[in-house]
Order: C-alpha cells, then sequence, then structure tokens
C-alpha cells in the first residue's frame, strides 16, 4: 500500500517534537500511530529515539509501516488498540517507555474514504469502525438501541441540542444501512432554522455515533494510566485531543497522576500520603495557531497537554510534601 494514499497531516508537529527532545535515550510509543506522520518526524529529528507504532486500524498500520520502513531498527509497528499498549510492550520485550504519544480522534484517511462510513459528505455503508475486523458497525448500534438510549449517546458524545428529535426520527426510519441516509434522517429532525447555522447538522450525531461505536472515551482512560505506568523517570506522555469528552478525560487523568489522588486542603502539605507520578510540563493546553488552522482546518479543535515522569519517591523520605 503506498503512502502517498494515505492523507493524514499532523497537528502541532513540531511543538510534539520539541516536547520529546529532553526525554531519556529509549523507546517513544506512538499509541495511535495512523499513518506514521509524528513517528517519523520524531526519528528524524531525535537520534536517542526509536518508535514502537500501535493502532487499531489495519490499514494505518500497514501505511505506518511502510512509511517507517526507512528507520531498520528504529521502528516497529503492530496492529494493537492504545488500551493494550503494555501487552504491545511484554510482545516486543520492552519493559518500559522513555515516552507515549496519543494523537485522538479520526484521521483524515478515515473520513475521506467513503467506504469507511465515517462521514456525512460521502455516501458509503454506515460503519465507523477504526478497526473493520471487529465489533458493531454504527448501523448495528443504531438498529438496537432503544429510542432513550440513542438520545442518550447523542447527548453525551455529541453535546446535540437536538438529541430527543433526532434519536425518534433515526429510530422511526430503522433499518439505516448508509451515511447519506443517515444524513438526511438527521438533517430533516432539525428545525429548519438551526440547519442553516454552523456546520452541517448531522455533524454532531456522526461524531457521537463514532465515539460509541469505538468506545473511545473507555479505551482512553485505561490507555492514560498504562502510559504513564510505563514511562521511565523524565520520560513523558503527550496527548492531542480534539473533543471536549477527550480533554475532560486527559485533564482528569493526568491531575490524577500529578497530585497522586491528594484530598488534603489547597496549599497545605500534604498529610494523607498521597503520592504524585507525574509532573505537569505546561499548565493548560497548547492550541494549534491560526496560520496552521488556516492550512489545516480539522486542527482546529486540538489540545496538546503533557505530563513527565517523576522518579519512585525514596523509601528513607520522612515526608513527601506538596504535590
Amino acid at each position: 500500500m503506498s503512502e502517498t494514499a494515505y492523507h493524514h497531516r499532523p497537528v502541532l508537529l513540531h511543538e510534539v517534537i520539541d516536547l520529546f527532545g529532553p526525554v531519556p535515550p529509549g523507546t517513544v510509543v506512538d499509541a495511535t500511530v495512523g499513518g506514521g506522520g509524528h513517528a517519523r518526524a520524531l526519528l528524524e529529528a531525535h537520534d536517542h529515539l526509536s518508535v514502537v507504532g500501535l493502532d487499531r486500524d489495519p490499514r494505518a498500520v500497514a501505511v505506518a509501516a511502510e512509511r517507517l520502513s526507512e528507520f531498520p531498527g528504529r521502528a516497529r509497528v503492530r496492529h494493537s488498540r492504545s488500551d493494550r499498549l503494555a501487552t504491545a510492550m511484554s510482545d516486543l520485550d520492552l519493559l518500559s517507555a522513555s515516552g507515549v504519544l496519543f494523537d485522538l480522534g479520526v484521521s483524515s484517511d478515515q473520513l475521506d474514504r467513503a467506504e469507511r462510513g465515517f462521514s456525512h459528505r460521502q455516501d458509503g455503508p454506515l460503519d465507523m469502525r477504526m478497526d473493520p475486523t471487529t465489533g458493531q458497525s454504527a448501523a448495528e448500534l443504531i438498529d438496537e438501541v432503544t429510542e432513550h438510549q440513542l438520545a442518550d449517546l447523542l447527548r453525551r458524545y455529541g453535546d446535540e441540542r437536538y438529541a430527543g428529535r433526532i434519536a425518534r426520527a433515526i429510530v422511526a426510519a430503522r433499518p439505516i444501512a448508509s451515511t447519506a441516509r443517515l444524513a438526511e434522517v438527521v438533517r430533516d429532525a432539525i428545525p429548519a432554522p438551526a440547519r442553516r447555522r454552523g456546520r452541517h447538522p448531522a455533524t454532531r450525531t456522526f461524531q457521537a455515533l463514532r465515539i460509541a461505536v469505538n468506545a473511545e472515551l473507555e479505551v482512553l482512560a485505561d490507555s492514560l494510566d498504562s502510559a504513564i505506568d510505563v514511562l521511565v523517570p523524565g520520560g513523558r506522555c503527550v496527548v492531542l485531543s480534539y473533543h471536549s469528552g477527550e480533554d475532560r478525560i486527559v485533564k482528569s487523568r493526568f491531575r490524577a497522576a500529578a497530585t497522586g489522588g491528594c484530598t488534603c486542603p489547597p496549599g497545605l502539605p500534604c498529610a494523607c500520603g498521597a503520592v504524585p507520578t507525574v509532573t505537569l510540563v505546561r499548565r493548560g493546553g497548547t492550541t494549534p495557531s491560526a496560520a496552521e488552522v488556516e492550512a489545516n482546518p480539522r486542527a482546529a479543535s486540538a489540545r496538546l497537554r503533557a505530563v513527565e515522569k517523576l522518579p519512585a519517591p525514596s523509601s528513607t523520605d520522612p515526608e513527601r510534601g506538596e504535590p
């Protein structure tokens, strides 16, 4: 498979490269390697690093393997979900990592290929599975859930204002087998004035179904905990998120690791025995510049966060102090 046929522009590329510059020599696990854009740039920029690329999408795995083949001995690619990164590392005889990178969400290649069923802009089978070899498709999902369950899904994962109306319309129109038909049903369910504002009226519904089909938020929480566990001291976990639900999970897991789950009042020394495992590399999230968004509109919602693994506390320390 030619890498030129895989379309995805890495977001916040220079920022990602800079964040991994100070990590100890070793392996960076790109847990959502996609077409290998970030991984390739890291290998070109940092001679002290090798890369293990993981992805649940078999097409992405094939493309990344081809793209990274020019780095023999420094790059390996495997078909794996990100929450199974510890198992994937063990299979490669890796005990720890100098870094872990997550570039979340859906890729441009997945959106642009009608047969994948991710986009309302092209007609194709209503699939949306990142790994089309396993699991339930979007068509199967909406055919099985109740109207109440579907409305809840649209609210939670899509922040959809008209979730109830859309859910009723989808249930009434079942079975729905194509992206074009789903987009039509959603459009007709939304009040006419709302259809004329902003993005395509089916955008939020498609996003919500994709997240549900791939259990993206559930996978993310476990993935982040595993990533922090496998880091060596000084290693970094870097995450690019594109959805408010993703970013909330990233902030929450990073905060829990940075405080050790401390329950003491703010501003006082920790007395509850909490042990921080990371420190925040930057306060808040980094967003793309206006120039990057102009060149790559799909980068507009991106937010980057990073943490660095702390050394294990000495068992002889009488106090750990404030996290």
